[in-house]
């Protein structure tokens, strides 16, 4: 009889603990590599790092980013003066 396979995540690296890679973070963003490249280059995205081909994004620095990019809430409309001529 065979034992069925664990669904443990891949173990990574001590080194990239904390780090996730550009295609990781489009998956969990829901964008695409190309957006995520397209942001770097404009500096719009969070800051990243390079080593050779591959680039990473530090966990934290997503984090922070996400939450200066959150929008406030608009407070509902009350009544208002009608506009046009008087």
């Amino acid at each position: 009889m065979t034992q069925p396979m664990s669904a443990e995540p891949a173990i990574q690296p001590r080194l990239l603990r904390g780090w996730i890679s550009r295609y990781d973070l489009a998956q969990e963003l829901g964008l695409t590599v190309d957006t995520l490249g397209r942001w770097e280059r404009r500096r719009k995205g969070p800051a990243c790092v390079r080593a050779g081909r591959k680039i990473f994004y530090r966990m934290s620095v997503v984090q922070d980013w996400l939450q200066s990019q959150e929008m406030p809430s608009v407070a509902k409309k009350t009544a208002s003066k009608p506009r046009g001529r008087k």
